[in-house]
């Protein structure tokens, strides 16, 4: 009982005084070593040994246990770090996630936001901490992953398997003429370790499946799907409705988009719910067959981007329940409430 009353002072003025860990574990490793020596050096009988145990036995018992369990942890961190390093390096990324204060070099660059009433310093230290899976790096996804690096959003992750060609570069922002023939998700990496090196960007080189997609949408707090298929929208809106993740939805074709929240979980229909078929064939073309303006997917883009933030911070007023359509043609924007579909294939049972 002396020896436990010790080492929780010791601890305890370690944690007052703010003291190191370290510096606190070699306080306790000294006063084990202490214990010993008095069971060592005094004679059988002596009242401090006996007040110690009277027999070095179970405390030499007691050391090898710490040291087992120490040593323990020690391999299961190796192990943990080895693992990690091996998933980094098949993702193309070793960098950890951005935790900690803000430093006065971040603190400059999100002065903006945090003079905002709306976000403040609570809520950049929100983005800071949030994690966002970004579905496609190609027209819509460049100005998010942009916006929302530039926010200062933690982690970004961002999954397709296509490579930059030249006729991406006329509205896929994130990409450079120079990185023509990379994967999408490098080249995308690396536009925004250059806008920002203080957030963490973890790159897919894949095409997202049904059987990748819950426990790659496990490890994120929301989904931005800017993909161009109808297909991989099912995937993602299965997926996202399973994990009960929201998920920020948009699609462009020629001059007109669309944006708004998939959320069942928080009253918020599906993509089910709007579209339970796919549409036939001609009705919904691709960019490559119908064409796109390069300015649309930045502005619907940068409206996803937008409603991620809003809904990281709590600011305003978002998306869920609702659907922005804008039309570039004639500058129209119409807002229209959605709602639920009784009896959805995919969320009726959430």
């Amino acid at each position: 009982m002396v020896v436990l009353i010790l080492a929780a002072a010791i601890w305890g003025m370690g944690v007052y005084l703010k003291t190191p860990v370290q510096a606190r574990a070699l306080m306790l490793a000294l006063l084990y070593v202490a214990v010993l020596f008095v069971q060592f050096a005094l004679p059988d009988g002596h009242p401090l040994r006996n007040s110690l145990g009277g027999s070095p036995g179970q405390w030499l018992v007691f050391g090898a246990m710490v040291a087992a369990i120490l040593g323990y942890r020690q391999v299961l961190g190796r192990v943990r770090s080895k693992a990690q390093t091996v998933e980094a390096a098949r993702d193309g990324t070793d960098a950890p996630a951005q935790t900690g204060p803000f430093s006065d070099v971040e603190l400059e660059r999100y002065a903006r936001h945090i003079m905002l009433r709306e976000v403040g310093g609570p809520g950049q230290r929100r983005l800071k901490d949030a994690k966002v899976l970004v579905i496609g790096a190609g027209g819509l996804g460049s100005p998010v992953l942009l916006y929302l690096g530039a926010a200062g959003v933690g982690t970004l992750g961002v999954i397709d398997d296509d490579i930059v060609s030249l006729s991406n570069l006329q509205r896929q922002i994130v990409h450079a003429d120079d990185r023509g023939g990379q994967p999408k998700v490098f080249s995308a990496e690396t536009g925004l370790r250059g806008l920002n090196p203080h957030v963490t960007v973890r790159p897919y080189n894949r095409r997202l499946t049904a059987d990748i997609a819950p426990d790659l949408f496990a490890d994120y707090d929301l989904i931005v799907d800017g993909s161009d298929s109808f297909a991989t929208r099912r995937i993602v809106n299965a997926a996202a409705v399973a994990a009960g993740k929201p998920l920020i939805a948009g699609a462009i074709t020629q001059w007109e988009g669309q944006v708004t929240i998939y959320d069942p979980a928080r009253g918020a229909p599906c993509l089910t719910c709007l579209f339970p078929d796919a549409p036939a064939a001609g009705l919904a073309p691709s960019c490559a067959e119908a064409g796109v303006i390069g300015a649309l997917p930045g502005i619907v883009g940068s409206i996803m981007a937008l409603e991620t933030i809003k809904e990281i911070t709590g600011a305003g007023t978002t998306l869920r329940g609702a659907m922005l359509l804008w039309d570039g043609l004639d500058a129209e924007a119409r807002r229209v409430k959605i709602g639920r579909r009784q009896g959805c294939a995919t969320c009726g049972s959430v």
